[in-house]
């Protein structure tokens, strides 16, 4: 399976409200040098990193959005599957998912961490800093 067909299989993944946190996100965060213990932490990169992990690739290891920046290749065509970096907030923040389509100026990606879950979600094509080919 590709990185993106593991991501589909975990659209509805949501973060658990309270004290108890979403085993499925622990485990995201477990492919990173964060390995953060609790689904309130930021994990748009780790829901790629597993993807990536599961796929037999290697992701960046890091918690951070922007480290896909230097991952795989540069591409001005997305298709569908490519992983997509927003720009949000100051570096280092930002995003990061799977590409879906465009459509007119919106970027619909395939992401976890898109209010509190793994879902599609559309975004400003204005805030993207580089469509990066999966190996």
């Amino acid at each position: 399976m590709t990185p993106y067909e593991y991501a589909k299989t975990k659209i509805g993944t949501k973060e658990i409200a309270g004290d108890v946190d979403n085993p499925d996100i622990v485990e995201f965060h477990a492919t990173t040098t964060l390995k953060a213990t609790d689904d309130e932490t930021s994990w748009c990169s780790s829901f790629v990193n597993w993807c990536v992990v599961q796929a037999g690739l290697r992701g960046t290891n890091s918690a951070a959005a922007r480290s896909w920046l230097t991952w795989g290749h540069e591409t001005k065509e997305p298709k569908e599957g490519d992983i997509v970096v927003f720009k949000r907030g100051n570096p280092p923040s930002g995003h990061v998912a799977f590409f879906v389509k465009k459509e007119g100026n919106l970027i619909h990606v395939l992401g976890g961490n898109q209010s509190d879950q793994v879902k599609v979600s559309a975004y400003n094509a204005e805030d993207l800093l580089s469509y990066r080919r999966v190996l």
